[in-house]
């Protein structure tokens, strides 16, 4: 009697929601995406991670009784501030096949976080990021901050030559191998994390999916935006420089040293 060949698991995602100061949200914006995911046949095992980094307003607070509700939400609380630092730890430590992330205010359609995943669990990308400036995106936003983000990713591309289309778009999505190979190289850890994160793995021959998406801007948006530019301009400046000193090792040299 020949034995049935045994059958994968199904592919496990991480939804990893950074949160600051987000406890009149959070309740709202986690049930939409619960109830997204649990009435839209969404065809991995998954669990929503909310990562409180340094808020003072009862967030963790919400976020764990939300925990006690819905045994698939989970939290953690890190005292220190900044968006990267929350999706170093929550991504480093997570064991899914697959993490990504979304913004708390969920500006990006909830319909495209199945293909974000798809390029990743069958699609044979390692990377996949949200993208509001290509001609198939719907973008709903200010004519300043369309502005802003027009040029900051022109001033990617012209200085380190990168080809995926927008930077800091709040929705991404890694493969595990990605993660273990590219994340512990990410030095900034607010909000230029996207950026370095999107170049070193381009640059290390990783496959990145860019994805239109359907982005409405959020009126409560607290991001400042003169010290952000600023932030951006100084991480630019350090990638070039590390970049042209050939400080980063790609992933194929980097497989091929663990087997030697």
């Amino acid at each position: 009697m020949s034995s049935q060949p045994r059958q994968k698991p199904p592919v496990m995602v991480d939804i990893v929601i950074p949160v600051l100061n987000e406890a009149h949200v959070i309740r709202q914006s986690v049930e939409k995406l619960r109830s997204y995911l649990h009435n839209n046949s969404f065809p991995y095992r998954w669990q929503i991670l909310i990562v409180d980094n340094g808020s003072t307003d009862g967030t963790i607070e919400r976020a764990r009784e939300l925990g006690k509700v819905y045994p698939e939400v989970q939290s953690l609380h890190l005292t220190q501030r900044g968006r990267g630092r929350a999706l170093r730890h929550a991504w480093l430590q997570s064991r899914a096949d697959v993490v990504c992330y979304m913004d708390v205010d969920l500006s990006t359609d909830l319909r495209h976080l199945k293909p974000l995943i798809d390029s990743i669990a069958t699609g044979g990308y390692d990377v996949a990021t949200g993208s509001r400036l290509q001609k198939q995106s719907q973008t709903t936003r200010s004519a300043n901050r369309e502005f802003i983000s027009r040029v900051y990713n022109i001033l990617i591309k012209a200085s380190l030559l990168t080809k995926f289309s927008d930077a800091q778009c709040g929705f991404k999505a890694m493969s595990r191998r990605a993660v273990e190979h590219i994340i512990p190289q990410v030095e900034d850890q607010s909000w230029f994390f996207d950026t370095e994160l999107l170049v070193l793995a381009e640059k290390q021959g990783f496959r990145i999916c860019d994805i239109p998406v359907r982005w409405v801007e959020d009126d409560d948006s607290r991001v400042k935006i003169m010290k952000t530019g600023w932030d951006d301009i100084k991480g630019l400046a350090r990638l070039r420089l590390m970049l042209w000193r050939g400080k980063y090792v790609s992933a194929t040299v980097a497989s091929k040293r663990k087997q030697i």
